[in-house]
């Protein structure tokens, strides 16, 4: 069971019953004014990391390997929203559990990402192949 969706509002509760026993209705405002600050700020995080990712292309990344390395199970979508600063290229059906994004880098590695409930919970690094020593290197003919 995921304690965090009782925890929050339980908090709220009590942080209400306390400030009305300490200001009474003056307790109230203060406790309604504090929990309406914290959804502020809240939304106010999520809209500036959001900005910040609509200049960029969807999907891209400046370095897979470094995201990769970042990446831990249970960081939120916006979470890694925030760290590439680019929405990811949805690659699971449209409103379909689990979801997966993809970001890719300029060399084409590419880091795969699965949230399910908007947590990561997988996330794999793909590489492209390096060409074979004769395809890398041409050969001249020597004069």
């Amino acid at each position: 069971m995921n304690f965090t969706k009782i925890l929050g509002p339980l908090a709220i509760v009590v942080f209400t019953i306390g400030a009305w026993q300490a200001f009474q209705w003056a307790g109230i405002a203060l406790a309604v004014g504090g929990v309406v600050m914290w959804i502020l700020l809240h939304f106010t995080r999520m809209v500036t990391i959001l900005k910040k990712a609509a200049n960029r292309p969807i999907g891209h990344v400046s370095s897979a390997v470094m995201l990769n390395a970042k990446l831990h199970k249970g960081a939120t979508l916006m979470h890694v929203i925030a760290m590439t600063k680019s929405l990811g290229a949805l690659q699971s059906e449209k409103d379909t559990q689990p979801e997966i994004y993809r970001w890719t880098d300029a060399s084409e590695s590419h880091v795969t990402a699965t949230f399910v409930g908007g947590k990561l919970t997988e996330w794999t690094l793909e590489r492209p192949a390096d060409p074979t020593p004769a395809e890398a290197t041409e050969t001249t003919p020597n004069p």
